[in-house]
């Protein structure tokens, strides 16, 4: 499976890269990797439509300066892509997140070993540094527990470590389900259950935790199902969508009945922590 690679440059950078990874991830952009002046965005080859790049491009030329050129990554090249922008991330002293070339650290609780390949979730972006701060807080020692669209598989890998058990993994990507099984023998890792689809699979599925770190879009789509798939109790962890979208998806949130406990914001990325009543 062949990749494109967009390197994108944009002025003023924080700003015009938060905006324009979420739009991104919206036509189908799965992974991104910071830059100096910018980020680079990959999406499947047969996805890639160029013309509604310029056009979401277009949309933002009187906000950002924006230039880019693309490239074809062959997957066989990918490994050289990100081991070269892969660096290990500290969160909180207690979880660390690193590619197999690094070294463990002392004093770490939480150590994890990351093969990224073409998956999102290394750990550099806020929302899944905004995921992992809320799972390390909660109790989910022998608890259930679904990681929805677990890109590759950091999430299960952690709530694995934490004594969750079973634990189940679920993304709609090729990719991300074969990366998340590599990643949880590397960790050795064997009580997650790692499967290839959407919410359709949750039919009959009851869990304590679940964890969804997906666009607003899918999470607004796919939230009753999510509640429906709740113990008495349970906790839904959400996030991938930004502090502007706080209000609608707390809206669909409140008319299912669920219960916020708890908000968190990471240079405008969102995280919602809801609980459902019974």
């Amino acid at each position: 499976m062949n990749y494109v690679e967009l390197t994108i440059t944009v002025e003023p950078k924080e700003q015009g890269a938060e905006v324009l990874i979420a739009e991104l991830s919206e036509i189908g952009f799965d992974s991104f990797i910071d830059t100096d002046n910018g980020f680079s965005a990959y999406i499947k080859k047969e996805q890639f439509n160029e013309d509604e790049v310029q056009l979401l491009f277009s949309n933002y030329s009187s906000l950002f300066k924006i230039n880019y050129n693309s490239k074809i990554i062959e997957q066989q090249n990918w490994n050289k892509e990100w081991e070269s922008n892969f660096h290990p991330i500290d969160i909180d002293n207690k979880c660390l997140i690193r590619a197999p070339f690094h070294k463990k650290e002392k004093g770490i609780i939480y150590d994890i070993i990351i093969e990224p390949k073409m998956s999102f979730g290394t750990g550099h972006h806020h929302t899944t540094q905004l995921m992992i701060q809320k799972l390390m807080q909660l109790n989910v020692s022998n608890k259930s527990l679904l990681d929805m669209g677990c890109g590759t598989g950091i999430l299960a890998i952690l709530a694995s470590m934490m004594n969750a058990n079973p634990v189940t993994a679920i993304d709609t990507d090729e990719w991300s389900y074969e990366n998340s099984i590599e990643n949880l023998e590397t960790n050795n890792i064997n009580n997650v259950t790692v499967y290839k689809g959407n919410a359709e699979i949750l039919a009959g599925k009851i869990f304590h935790t679940i964890l969804a770190n997906i666009n607003k879009n899918v999470l607004l789509t796919d939230m009753e199902v999510y509640s429906q798939s709740l113990e008495p109790k349970g906790n839904l962890v959400m996030s991938g969508f930004f502090e502007t979208d706080i209000i609608e998806l707390h809206q669909k949130a409140r008319a299912l009945g669920l219960q916020l406990k708890d908000t968190a914001i990471n240079n405008q990325w969102a995280m919602l922590h809801y609980r459902k009543s019974n």
